[in-house]
Formats: structure tokens, C-alpha cells, sequence
């Protein structure tokens, strides 16, 4: 009897993280983490989409972009407008051909004790991380479903997808739920050869981040420095944060992975923050 055809490629663990002829869409990917991502994505050989509201910071970075010698293209994209969602993935693929990895990255942070944190930011949070996500998400597997191809969906979590910490109840909920998402997605998805995963940073030194600390300082009565070596990295083994850098590496990692063997997990990056 001859052999069932394999329907994923063998691990090579010599092989190159290459992504080759795919096609990539990153939210939140004109500026920090998300660029890092994106820049990854077309070092490895992808064409590149960059979503995200900054219609100035989209620009930038694909001129950027093109002037490194890559393929990329802008989108202006609000993740938590279904209308927008949809035509800015039906335009990736019409420009670019296809959509083989999406990177639901876009994220804000609000902090606020919960006895003080107003309804609306509530659902503004939950909507931009977690609506975001599955809006995305919904727009993108049908084209990925449809070609047949190897597909990947990585979603931006946080240490916070795993724990909490005082005044960020609507991140730490968000985070969470990303971890859910992403398990009942590795299950359906699996079946078409799409894959779902997590990555999960700890805090990296991005404008949001510096944004938090003065706002973590006047909360909690303490200065800026100790939110930074009493808050933010008193648990690492070497008091840093984590890079961009060290977040792109990671979804590069998932995103070239060539089977199914790493779906439906979430990885910490964090310098020992958390371990699992």
C-alpha cells in the first residue's frame, strides 16, 4: 500500500525562517513592536501589508520599506470596524495576491484601579485587543482556507495573557481571551492547515510602555524608576526588557514553522518574567 501523502512539510531544523512568496499582514505595524514584526517578515522574503490608523506612520514605513528593496504595501485599518477590517484584508489580497500570515498586533493600554475604570475605556480595550483580533481573524481565514496553502495567525498577547497585575483589568482580560481565540482556532484550522499562536512579551520598551510609567507612578505613589525596577522588572533574571527585536523573532519562528506540530500555543518572551 503506498504511503498517505503528507500534508505537512518535514522539519528541517537546519532550514533557514524563510516566508519566501507569502504574504503578510501586520496590524499596528507602523510603529513599534508591529514594524519590528513587519521588517522581520520582509527580511525573511514576505510582501508585507502595513495596517494601521497613522495614515502619516503608514506611509513612512513603507517608503521605508521599499527603499530596503521590499515588497510592501499601506493599509489604514481600524481593527475594531468590521467594515474597515474587511476591506483592508480584500485589499492585501488583491494588491498582493494573498494572505498567508496575519499578525493581530494593534493595542493600546488605559490603566485605572477597577472601582475607577470607566465602562467605556472598558470596551474600547477589549475592543482593539480582543474584537480586533477575532475581526481580523474572520476576515483573513477564508482566504486562507481557500488557497490551501500553509497558513499561520499569530496574535501579540502579553505575560498579561498569563497573569495579572494591579490597575490593568481590561488588558489582563483581553490577553486572556487572545489564549482562548487562538485554541479554538488551532482546532478548526487545523483541518486546512492554518496554525494559531501566541506570543507573549514582557514589557518592551516601546512609546506604550513609556507611556504607563508615569501613569503607574502617580497610582500607586511611587517614583518613575521604581515602577520601572520594582514593577516592570523585578522578576526578569537580568533586569531588561524584552526587545522588538525578540517579539519579531518570535512570530518569525511561527510563522515559517512548517507543520501543525506548534498550533494553538502561547510563548512567553520575557527574560524569566514568566515561566511556564
Amino acid at each position: 500500500m503506498a504511503d498517505a501523502p503528507q500534508k505537512n512539510t518535514p522539519v528541517n531544523p537546519a532550514a533557514p525562517m524563510r516566508l519566501d512568496g507569502k504574504v503578510a499582514l501586520v496590524t499596528g505595524a507602523a510603529s513599534g513592536i508591529g514594524k519590528e514584526i513587519a521588517l522581520a517578515f520582509a527580511g525573511a522574503g514576505a510582501a508585507v501589508a502595513i495596517a494601521d490608523m497613522n495614515a502619516d506612520g503608514i506611509k513612512t514605513t513603507v517608503d521605508e520599506f521599499t527603499q530596503k528593496g521590499f515588497k510592501a504595501m499601506g493599509v489604514n485599518m481600524d481593527v475594531t470596524s468590521e467594515d474597515q477590517v474587511n476591506a483592508g484584508i480584500d485589499k492585501c489580497v488583491k494588491d498582493l495576491g494573498s494572505i498567508d500570515v496575519l499578525v493581530s498586533n494593534a493595542g493600546i493600554q488605559i490603566v485605572h484601579p477597577i472601582e475607577e475604570f470607566p465602562y467605556a475605556d472598558w470596551k474600547k480595550m477589549i475592543a482593539i485587543h480582543l474584537d480586533g483580533a477575532f475581526l481580523t481573524t474572520k476576515a483573513a481565514i477564508k482566504y486562507m482556507y481557500q488557497s490551501g496553502k500553509r497558513g499561520a495567525i499569530i496574535y501579540t498577547g502579553s505575560v498579561h495573557s498569563k497573569e495579572g497585575s494591579p490597575l490593568k483589568s481590561a488588558y489582563v482580560a483581553a490577553k486572556h481571551g487572545l489564549i482562548g481565540l487562538a485554541e479554538v482556532g488551532a482546532k478548526e484550522g487545523a483541518k486546512h492547515n492554518v496554525s494559531f499562536n501566541v506570543v507573549c512579551p514582557g514589557f518592551v520598551r516601546t512609546p506604550l510602555v513609556d507611556k504607563q510609567i508615569p501613569e503607574q507612578a502617580k497610582a500607586l505613589g511611587i517614583s518613575e524608576d521604581d515602577v520601572v525596577k520594582k514593577i516592570m522588572l523585578k522578576d526578569t533574571f537580568d533586569g531588561e526588557f524584552t526587545t522588538v527585536e525578540d517579539v519579531a523573532h518570535t512570530c518569525l519562528f511561527f510563522a515559517t514553522f512548517p507543520s501543525l506540530a506548534i498550533s494553538g500555543q502561547s510563548m512567553v518572551v520575557s527574560h524569566g518574567w514568566f515561566m511556564q
